[in-house]
């Protein structure tokens, strides 16, 4: 149903940082980047727009899908290396799905960041 997702952030190094470590894993990085914005996604389809602003709001949750549980476990450990904080640690959420297997960060402007393999 989506094509893009858009963030405002504060600070656009900082951000670009924490979302090249985190997509990394899930086989995802950057695509083009300017002084006021970046996006990010697989080659030649950013859906990651990240827009620098001095009005960016915290509380958007954004899931990206990974191919397995080992790169949801990357994603976490390269995210907290990144500056990332802990919002849940990688592992089975059975109240979603009996293999819903995830894990979840807070990014530099707030927002929840999560990685998910249903497989």
């Amino acid at each position: 149903m989506y094509d893009h997702v858009g963030l405002k952030v504060r600070d656009l190094d900082a951000s670009v940082r924490f979302y090249e470590a985190v997509l990394a894993p899930l086989g995802l990085g950057v695509c083009s980047r300017g002084d006021a914005d970046a996006d990010l996604g697989p080659a030649g389809a950013p859906a990651l727009w990240l827009y620098r602003s001095d009005t960016a709001s915290a509380g958007t949750h954004v899931a990206f899908r990974a191919s397995d549980r080992a790169a949801v476990d990357r994603f976490h450990a390269q995210g907290l290396a990144a500056g990332g904080r802990d919002n849940g640690a990688p592992g089975l959420r059975a109240d979603y799905s009996p293999t819903y297997y995830a894990a979840f960060l807070i990014d530099p402007d707030g927002n929840n960041v999560e990685a998910v393999s249903m497989g």
